[in-house]
Parts: structure tokens; sequence; C-alpha cells
């Protein structure tokens, strides 16, 4: 009775501990986690597979958290030129033309409209990465704690591209209606085919926007991963033997 007493108490310190890590993951992010995680497995021993997948689950979680957030917000693809939705190909190639023509507002305001139709669908990713989480099982856990650079990534795109496309269509043909980008569009085309080369862009605005917001999604999810993987600040030699070689 006292050993099983002991091994309770002590189940519920390490859990305890967990549970004050995660409190701070929801500000730091998955930089910190990482550097946390150390400290419950130098002060409590191994975890469980079921601790260490409850672990990258919550760093997961609040790491998509933070990748929503930052491209769901004003300016989140706009100003952010890895990411930014360019123009579409026939508007880019006479761009110089068209603003030499006098059309330069509309072609900045067809960029902003088209990027700002990306802001307004990115949020409505949370709960389908969060779903996948939940879903997550210790073998899913340990390939991607064992895997590449963008494991984890890839495991987001793999279990919710398909629903996410599905989503985010009708929310960017609204948005792309309400911020104007469906009049821009409509717009521009007209006036490239009164230029000399100008040609047409007949092409599916809603499924340009969408496929550019969920590659800029994914990139930043990825780019949240990386600093994990890569960069020795976000983590230490022994976090990385014990979290990252537990899976291989």
């Amino acid at each position: 009775m006292l050993r099983v007493k002991k091994m309770l108490a002590f189940g519920m310190c390490g859990m305890g501990m967990v549970a004050f890590m995660f409190l701070g993951v929801a500000q730091a992010g998955f930089e910190d986690f990482f550097k946390g995680v150390k400290d419950v497995f130098t002060q409590s021993g191994d975890l469980s597979d079921s601790d260490i997948t409850a672990g990258l689950k919550e760093a997961l979680s609040v790491g998509t958290g933070n990748a929503v957030a930052e491209v769901g917000r004003v300016g989140g693809y706009l100003d952010n030129l890895q990411i930014r939705i360019p123009l579409p190909g026939g508007v880019e190639k006479a761009e110089k033309l068209l603003r030499l023509a006098g059309y330069g507002s509309q072609v900045d305001a067809f960029s902003q409209s088209m990027n700002r139709a990306a802001e307004a669908a990115a949020p409505h990713a949370k709960e389908l990465f969060w779903q996948a989480i939940r879903e997550m099982s210790i073998d899913d856990a340990r390939q991607i704690l064992g895997g590449g650079e963008t494991a984890a990534t890839d495991y987001f795109k793999s279990k919710t591209s398909g629903k996410l496309q599905e989503i985010f269509t009708p929310i960017v043909h609204d948005s792309l209606a309400e911020v104007g980008a469906t009049r821009y569009f409509q717009d521009l085309n007209g006036k490239l085919k009164t230029l000399p080369f100008g040609e047409s862009m007949g092409f599916d605005l809603d499924s340009y926007v969408t496929d550019g917001a969920l590659d800029g999604l994914f990139y930043v999810v990825g780019e949240e991963e990386r600093k994990i993987r890569r960069n020795p600040a976000a983590r230490t030699t022994d976090l990385l033997k014990k979290v990252f070689s537990s899976g291989k």
C-alpha cells in the first residue's frame, strides 16, 4: 500500500509539473515549451509515452494557435512577403503596363483585397488543427518527434488539407465579394483587354486565393516547427536527445 501511495504521489507530482508547464506554453509557444520540458524530464525522470504525447499535443495546440493568429490578423498575409498572395499571372505580367496606364490604385486594391480575404478565412483553421491533434495517436506522436523538420506540419496537411479547402472556399468567396476583390478583378480584367498585348485572366479567383491562403498557413506552421528543430536557443542538447530521439 505504501508503495502504491508513493507511486500515486510521484505521478501526481509529475503531472502537476506538466500542467504548470502548460500554463507557460499558452503565452510562450513552441520554443519555451521545449525548454520547459527539460525541467520535467530532469525533475521527474523519464515520462511515459502518454505523458510525452500529451506534452506534444499541448505544444502543437499552442503552436498552431499562434500560427493561425499570426496569419489571421489584419496584415497577416499582406504584410508578410513570404506568404503574401501575389497578383495572378495575367495581372502580374501586365502590372507595369497597368500602372503606366493609370490603374495602379486598382492593382494595389486588388492585391490587398485578395490577402484580406485570406486573413478572414485563416481563423477557421484552428478547430480543424485541434481536432487533428486530439485524434493523434502515440504512434503519430513518435513519428513526429522522430521525423523531419516539418513532420508535424506534414501530419496536419495529411489530416486537414481536404477539409480546409472545403471550409475556406465559401469563406474566401464571400470575403472576396465583401472586400471588393471580385469587383477589382472584373475591373482589371476588363482593363487588360483594352491594353496592347493585354489578355483576359480567365481563371477561378476563389480557388486561386484559397490555395494561396492554405499555402501561406502551412508555411507559417512549418516555420513554427522549424524553430524547435533548428534553433539552438529554442532547446538544449539534453532535451533534443530526450524528446526527439525518443521517436527513433
